[in-house]
């Protein structure tokens, strides 16, 4: 039985009353109390700290984004997390959709809206220690008609120093986006296609020190391409057909590639989630082998990444800058590189204020001022402001007046890699040079995944 505690002020009230009798019931006069020091500042005042000063930069500069934050996601979200919680919602859900003596299987029923495309309804399920322990197994099914179907499934365990993903994924979707290549494409040519993809892979993560991880994967790739449609806007081949640009590369014939990476990250902060102060370098490649081209065909990405973080009170409220390169060039016959494998910025991870695969070229560059904080036990939240965009071979044409602006306010669950909840609000607009101008508004809520 577990027996709740009074509070702090209760137990002093109570000790305070006990005292004031028994010096009452010895004939003593209570003597006059002193008044506590309730801040804890004994008159002085507690020193300014380098957190404190390097915190007013960002409230300023982000304080409209602050309020947002502040009073239309963090206290209202904190009012239902608390009413919740008073009404034993979370632990109800929990019993029902978690199975077992240790809930260590179940399901979630999970919804996704990113405005400009179709939204989706679907399931996501997990087992741990599913046989043995370490083992786990996670699937995930999303639909919205018999044009948008997604379903992933994926098992995890524990080999040697580190730890054997295997994964398979297929999409259809009708609603993908396409604006053209190179850093000027313009909003206003933005047109849909549809693709059939699937994707089989083998992944193996070895965890090195602090937060720095080694992973290599290999496995297999293929989509097709088919005229797309959502609202009213046309269909990829349409605009081709008026001109407004080529068809993208490998939008005729799709591709089918066996599919090798690796990736090197060095991170100093602690693990599980990253945490503290610190710096980060991450180091990527990927070749993959066409192999319906004629003669084999394929390509080379890479990419770097360098950041640092400083976390300005060890308890998550973190600033962080990052500088991101990535590069896609063709290998064997030289045919041009697939359309959906060349460098894409916009979406979740690189200018999150633009949509996903708003610019698309044969190299990028981002940098990115971020700031996150803690906004509940299993929930973050953060903003950021970002330049970048792509141009072509090894950043040719990169002019600094053909860089975007993009910014962006949200929160996200953490703990769970495979299954998290996210909402984002931010908006991208168009080159330096022809002027700044929001081009786009990208409104996103609900369950994504990291599978």
């Amino acid at each position: 039985m577990i027996r709740a505690r009074p509070s702090r002020l209760v137990r002093s009230a109570l000790a305070f009353a006990l005292a004031g009798s028994l010096a009452l019931s010895a004939g003593a006069a209570p003597k006059k109390r002193a008044l506590p020091d309730y801040d804890g500042r004994d008159g002085k005042g507690q020193p300014t700290t380098p957190g404190d000063v390097a915190l007013w930069a960002p409230r300023i500069v982000l304080f409209p984004l602050y309020v947002v934050s502040e009073y239309v996601i963090r206290r209202p979200l904190g009012w239902l997390i608390a009413g919740a919680e008073r009404a034993q919602v979370p632990a109800a859900l929990y019993d029902f959709f978690a199975f077992g003596p240790d809930h260590k299987a179940g399901f979630v029923p999970i919804a996704f809206v990113d405005f400009g495309f179709q939204p989706s309804v679907g399931v996501y399920a997990f087992w741990d220690d599913a046989g043995f322990k370490g083992h786990q197994l996670r699937a995930r099914g999303s639909t919205w008609g018999r044009e948008w179907l997604t379903g992933v499934f994926a098992e995890r365990f524990p080999v040697g120093p580190g730890t054997l993903t295997l994964a398979t994924s297929a999409i259809r979707r009708p609603d993908y986006v396409f604006y053209g290549l190179g850093p000027r494409s313009r909003e206003g040519d933005r047109s849909r296609y549809g693709s059939n993809s699937w994707n089989v892979r083998a992944e193996y993560e070895i965890p090195l020190w602090a937060s720095s991880s080694v992973t290599s994967d290999v496995g297999f790739r293929s989509a097709s391409f088919y005229a797309g449609h959502f609202d009213e806007d046309p269909s990829t081949p349409a605009s081709v057909a008026e001109g407004r640009y080529p068809l993208p590369p490998g939008y005729q014939d799709g591709y089918s590639a066996a599919v090798s990476s690796l990736k090197l990250v060095l991170d100093s902060r602690r693990p599980e989630p990253p945490r503290g102060s610190g710096v980060r370098l991450q180091l990527d490649a990927e070749h993959g082998t066409d192999l319906r081209a004629q003669p084999y065909g394929g390509w080379l990405r890479y990419g770097a990444m360098l950041g640092g973080a400083l976390d300005l009170a060890d308890n998550g409220r973190a600033l962080n800058l990052n500088l991101a390169t990535q590069f896609a060039d063709p290998t064997g016959n030289a045919q041009p590189v697939p359309f959906t494998e060349l460098v894409t910025l916009g979406g979740t991870h690189l200018l999150p204020g633009l949509r996903e695969g708003r610019l698309r070229g044969r190299s990028g560059v981002v940098g990115t001022f971020r700031y996150t904080w803690p906004i509940w036990i299993w929930l973050n939240a953060g903003m950021e402001a970002a330049v970048g965009n792509v141009f072509g071979p090894g950043l040719a044409g990169f002019e600094p007046d053909l860089l975007r602006f993009s910014t962006a306010i949200g929160f996200e669950t953490r703990g769970s890699r495979d299954s998290i909840f996210r909402a984002v609000v931010g908006f991208g607009t168009s080159t330096f040079r022809d002027g700044t101008h929001p081009e786009s508004v990208r409104l996103t809520f609900g369950g994504a995944t990291g599978l």
